[in-house]
């Protein structure tokens, strides 16, 4: 067309035509600069403390211009308050630009804030605090204007107001009460006096909700003091009712930081009720009143002479148990050193240098004969059983039988199941075991190297253990505390703020040193065994009677794995404690649950040496069990499909773990096992009734039954929260029931408990019992959320260094320790009775 017009008309006519298209372009800009002429922009001066009332529409613009003066020793705060009168604002908002000297802030008036699923809340009263950038000189007149503008063709009327914030400043231990809400969230600044390095900012209000958030930000423009970007910056953490961070100098170049409170849109976050779900994407919700009063306090942190005050006071306490266990260990020394005197000098001597007649020192031996093998058994009736019953597939062996084979034969090539006295005769072993009334001697023939190799399994593969446990953990950890650091997120970890110390990057030092305990107290067990074991060893070296035949058998495997547990136990409690939260909280049980289960393993071991299980098969459950809390952290709350079948699996498991003891592991789970209940369910209930061979036994397990399925039964109804503690409580339950049982039919038989092992069950009673009582205290729960979590935060109560968990951690770690020396000392009693006179219970 173009070429054809150009034919057509020729060049003069082409011109003309470009000229009017020209024309028009230009009549049409200059009729758009004189409409945006149109639009008139009033600037006014204004005063601080005078509300403005005005309207404001698309063809109108207000700008109002302050100024005041700044001085760089007193720093006063200016508030912004902003009020939409107009109804209908919200689909065309007003904006408001504060324009400062080097910051700007904007926001629109209704302020709409989203909350979760992109909830939209409107705000029609905003007040914000302008951020007040420093001065150099000693007094400056600074200004800064406000533009007030809209799109909207429709006059909205406003209220505009500038006020001076005269508590703009905090000062130390003086606490100052405000007002906040999702709209006009508050800051205020704090200044380091001289001669104070860290400090604690407390928060608190009496109103539950609504849900609010504290932060701690640097002296820096802008200021991040909304719901939607308050974490943006600094460090931060919900709260209900109490809120706590402690500040370091060193992180703030200026000597000075903001503490800003934003209350949020809803209160979710901290535990709250979630609001329905609105029916169009765009619906506004009317949030309502959320406004809250609070009251703040900054507080002088701790000296550092108190942290060097709180590790003396650490390493006092668990060194004056070296000092003691020296002191018992030199007046035991002594005394055994007396005694053995007393009795080796008489027989040096010849009666006339003792002047005792040879007849009445014949009769004086036999006397000591005869009490040194005097019976410890509880009626005759007993005694006779068992006379009866030993001589039946039981022969009595000789010392040289005992040391017979070579002791320098290497520990390496003997395998406990390469030599075992009933291996050719595997029949003697159901008559041996099946007895009526059983001895040590019974469960003790097989050879002691062979036994202490399979026991010392337990300390070396608990070891291993440790270090591939404990080295992941280690590392994680240390993640948790750098993540925590550089996002200023304090929710992540459930500290007892109000007694979280800090040192270095960690954020709750006391909390971990207070582990220590375990680590110490653990090492001084594992010295304490290892002198016992040394001079049981110089025993047998020099063949004494008393060690091959008498007393309980000493096997120091499960005694060394238990000391490494607590060790262990102190040194993941601590990395626990780096951030404490739940997705962690098996590095605190994990060495607990094999604690409790090595501690049931070496009271059964006592009396049954033959015939406990190995350090294979031990762990193997005590790895099921740490399985099964992980599952149960993770998909046990409110999942009830979980619970029904846990439930299941702790009957089936506590009912095969009854027949194994009940028959000594005479018997077998194969395809016939229901065939020979029946048979068994025949014979003694329904052909004849007859009671239970094994009394003793059986009201252990029956006991036993009933607590095991009444947790089973309690756990199925109530489905508590915290799996890994529900499961440690059955642990520790088992474990006293069994204790408490063993020492009943100690002192049935009538055995006894020396002074030694009466006073450690005393105290560790005691002291467990003060523990419980610090422990129950609950200083914080990872089962709620951390602004719930932080009601039940307490001040320290020791040293103004340690709370009331790090007290748990001390008299814990005392009580664990006592409970290890009571196993290790209970039966020194038997150190000089024949095995075939201890009773097997």
């Amino acid at each position: 067309m173009v070429l054809r017009s150009c034919c057509k008309f020729g060049p003069v006519s082409v011109l003309f035509r470009l000229g009017y298209v020209a024309l028009l372009l230009l009549c049409v800009t200059h009729l758009r600069c004189a409409r945006a002429e149109t639009k008139t922009v009033v600037q006014k001066d204004a005063e601080f403390d005078v509300t403005y009332n005005d309207t404001v529409t698309s063809d109108n613009q207000t700008i109002y211009a302050f100024n005041h003066t700044v001085s760089r020793n007193k720093t006063e705060g200016v508030r912004v308050t902003v009020d939409v009168l107009s109804e209908g604002a919200e689909s065309s908002p007003i904006l408001f630009v504060v324009r400062q000297k080097q910051a700007v802030l904007s926001f629109q008036v209704p302020l709409i804030l989203r909350g979760l699923y992109q909830r939209k809340y409107p705000y029609a009263h905003v007040g914000r605090t302008l951020c007040q950038p420093p001065t150099r000189t000693l007094s400056e007149t600074q200004y800064f204007f406000v533009d007030v503008s809209t799109l909207s063709s429709l006059g909205t009327h406003y209220q505009l107001r500038i006020s001076r914030v005269e508590s703009f400043t905090l000062h130390t231990d003086k606490k100052f009460s405000f007002t906040a809400s999702p709209s006009q969230p508050q800051y205020f600044k704090y200044v380091f006096p001289d001669g104070v390095d860290t400090a604690i900012v407390k928060v608190n209000s009496e109103m539950t909700f609504p849900c609010s958030v504290m932060s701690i930000q640097d002296i820096q423009c802008p200021v991040y003091d909304l719901d939607n970007n308050v974490a943006f910056i600094g460090m931060y953490q919900t709260m209900t009712k109490t809120a706590a961070i402690t500040v370091q100098r060193k992180d703030f170049p200026s000597n000075s930081f903001y503490v800003v409170v934003v209350v949020k849109t809803e209160d979710e976050a901290c535990g709250g009720p979630l609001r329905f779900y609105p029916l169009r994407p765009d619906e506004l919700i009317d949030a309502g009143n959320r406004s809250k009063t609070l009251d703040v306090v900054v507080s002088p942190a701790i000296s550092s002479d108190v942290y060097v005050m709180g590790m003396l006071f650490c390493l006092g306490i668990f060194l004056s148990f070296y000092l003691l266990t020296f002191l018992v260990a030199c007046v035991e020394n002594k005394r055994m050193h007396r005694r053995r005197e007393g009795l080796l000098n008489p027989a040096d001597m010849s009666p006339a240098e003792t002047g005792i007649p040879p007849c009445l020192m014949l009769f004086l031996s036999a006397i000591v004969s005869t009490a040194d093998n005097a019976s410890t058994l509880s009626s005759e009736a007993i005694t006779d059983s068992i006379a009866s019953d030993a001589n039946y597939g039981y022969m009595e062996r000789s010392l040289e039988s005992v040391t017979g084979r070579s002791r320098q034969e290497s520990l390496s090539s003997i395998e406990e199941d390469d030599y075992d006295t009933l291996a050719d005769i595997d029949s003697d072993k159901n008559i041996v075991r099946t007895k009526k009334y059983l001895c040590v001697s019974d469960l003790a023939r097989k050879d002691k190297r062979v036994l202490s190799k399979k026991y010392q399994i337990y300390f070396w593969n608990i070891a291993t253990i440790g270090v591939f446990y404990a080295l992941p953990v280690i590392q994680l950890v240390i993640t948790y505390q750098t993540v925590v650091n550089v996002t200023g997120n304090q929710d992540i970890c459930y500290y007892n703020f109000l007694c979280a110390h800090p040192l270095g990057n960690l954020s709750a030092f006391n909390n971990i040193l207070s582990n220590l305990g375990y680590v110490m107290l653990g090492l001084l067990f594992l010295l304490i065994v290892l002198q016992r074991d040394i001079i049981h060893s110089r025993a047998l070296d020099r063949h004494d009677l008393n060690a091959l035949e008498c007393g309980i058998p000493k096997h120091f495997g499960l005694f060394y794995a238990m000391g490494t547990a607590l060790m262990m136990e102190g040194l993941l409690s601590a990395c626990y404690h780096v951030c404490p939260n739940y997705t962690n909280f098996q590095f605190d049980t994990s060495f607990m649950y094999m604690i409790a289960g090595l501690c049931v393993l070496k009271l059964y071991q006592k009396r049954h040496p033959d015939i406990n299980a190995s350090a294979y098969t031990a762990y193997a459950c005590l790895a099921a069990v740490i399985f099964f809390s992980v599952l149960g952290v993770v998909f046990g709350k409110g999942n009830m499909v979980f619970w029904i079948i846990f439930s299941v699996l702790h009957i089936l498991a506590t009912m095969l773990l009854s027949t194994q003891l009940y028959y000594m592991g005479r018997w077998r789970l194969d395809s016939g096992i229901l065939r020979r209940i029946v048979y068994v369910i025949y014979t003694d209930c329904i052909r004849q009734c007859s009671g239970p061979m094994y009394i003793d036994r059986m009201v252990l397990l029956v006991m036993g039954n009933i607590v095991n399925w009444s947790l089973a039964a309690y756990g199925l109804l109530k489905t508590p929260n915290d799996f890994a503690s529900y499961l440690l409580a059955i642990a520790i339950c088992n474990l006293l029931l069994y204790f408490a049982f063993y020492i009943i039919m100690k002192l049935r038989s009538g055995e006894r408990i020396q002074c030694m092992a009466m006073v450690c069950i005393l105290f560790t009673a005691v002291v467990w019992g003060f523990a419980l009582f610090f422990f129950f205290q609950g200083l914080s729960t990872w089962q709620k959320t951390p602004a719930e979590s932080r009601e039940h935060n307490r001040d320290c109560i020791v040293l103004s260094f340690f709370d009331d968990h790090d007290i748990w951690h001390f008299l814990s770690s005392i009580a664990m320790f006592g409970s290890f020396l009571v196993l290790l000392t209970m039966d020194d009693d038997l150190d000089d009775v024949q095995r075939d006179k201890i009773f097997v219970f």
